[in-house]
């Protein structure tokens, strides 16, 4: 066997057994995907939202939200809660919010997809005046863990989503569907900004660049709102690390600019662009290394490189160790994954690979997940 098809037997082993500790926040009997890997999903785009209701990114919003403590929690309720709804598939319960007062609903993917990863055509809405309906599923995108449905609904209240990231330290505020327990409220505080989840077998592309808070998130708890002091939703609710990771209080958030920027476009075109390398990448680690005399535990391992994809066209091989893309430094695949989410479809970008001793600069344009998909 060839060091190359060892190196790629091996780590497709190892990506077959991969799994880290963040729980999906999805509720009895639902789908532990995203969850129990990168924490579902990705941001598609950093863009302002153009959907749902106008942004909320005014300065002196900003700065009374920073500033307000639990105190600003009941108006906050009194603003958002309405927009919030309960999400019923067969295999559990989530939440969303209204994205537009036609009945259109944004939640988290894994929310509408059954265990293999296939969304459901339909799903059962509670909305928070305690009336039901069924939402057909428009479209999910798997990158940003991100999913649109449609109600036969019109005059629904809308709530503000905001264009610009939260200040760390400023209100959260977590609204949805906990074990089915409707409308359940809990606060925090923005914890982090630009968290990146590493990609798992539930998760292959990892999440990218998610906010973290320590209010308490809860399984059903996933794709409810996550509002700051102002009444503006910052996120949608994504994940937490349970208390068997040896953690506390550390939940995910997937944030609005990237909900509402995913969400126009599967209203649009019912898909995503994001940008393909065409490759199977996995950490090395320090076995991974030794075992097959690899230089370093840097970098991001090349285990198979798709047939006429980018890589493969650029000269990418497999065996190959990526060490910078884009001009970013990559110490590992979710440093290469968050270089790669920042790109677009159609861009040429430099490759920095070491191949055995060698240090080789390549030229990549990249390719559209959604068509290789």
């Amino acid at each position: 066997m060839g060091k190359r098809t060892a190196v790629r037997a091996w780590c497709a082993l190892i990506l077959a057994f991969t799994a880290s500790g963040v729980a999906a926040c999805t509720g009895p009997g639902e789908p532990a995907s995203p969850g129990t890997s990168p924490a579902s999903g990705s941001p598609a785009s950093s863009a302002a939202p153009t959907g749902g209701s106008a942004p909320s990114s005014s300065s002196s919003s900003s700065s009374s939200a920073s500033g307000a403590g639990l105190a600003a929690v009941p108006g906050v309720v009194k603003e958002v809660e309405p927009s919030v709804v309960t999400i019923s598939t067969p295999i559990g319960l989530g939440s969303g919010v209204v994205y537009r007062g036609d009945g259109t609903i944004v939640t988290d993917a894994h929310v509408v997809e059954d265990q293999q990863k296939h969304p459901y055509k339909t799903v059962q809405v509670q909305f928070a005046d305690g009336s039901q309906a069924q939402a057909n599923v428009v479209g999910v995108d798997d990158v940003a863990d991100v999913a649109v449905l449609r109600a036969s609904r019109t005059g629904l209240p809308v709530p503000k989503y905001a264009g610009a990231d939260p200040q760390v330290g400023s209100l959260t505020v977590v609204i949805g569907s906990p074990l089915g327990l409707d409308e359940t409220v809990t606060a925090g505080i923005v914890s982090g900004l630009h968290r990146n989840m590493p990609p798992s077998q539930e998760s292959p592309q990892g999440a990218i660049d998610l906010l973290q808070t320590d209010a308490p998130i809860s399984p059903g708890n996933s794709g409810g709102a996550v509002a700051d002091a102002a009444g503006d939703v910052i996120g949608l609710s994504e994940a937490y690390l349970p208390p068997s990771s040896g953690a506390v209080a550390i939940g995910f958030v997937t944030p609005a600019a990237t909900v509402t920027s995913v969400a126009d476009q599967l209203l649009a075109t019912g898909k995503v662009k994001h940008a393909a390398l065409g490759i199977v990448p996995t950490d090395i680690t320090a076995q991974i290394a030794q075992r097959f005399g690899l230089p370093s535990n840097t970098g991001a391992l090349v285990v198979e490189v798709a047939p006429q994809g980018p890589a493969d066209k650029a000269g990418v091989k497999a065996g190959d160790i990526i060490t910078a893309f884009a001009g970013s430094k990559v110490t590992d695949v979710t440093d290469l994954l968050a270089a790669l989410r920042k790109q677009n479809p159609g861009q040429t970008v430099s490759l920095t690979v070491q191949r055995g001793s060698s240090t080789q600069n390549l030229s990549v344009t990249l390719g559209d997940l959604a068509q290789q998909g």
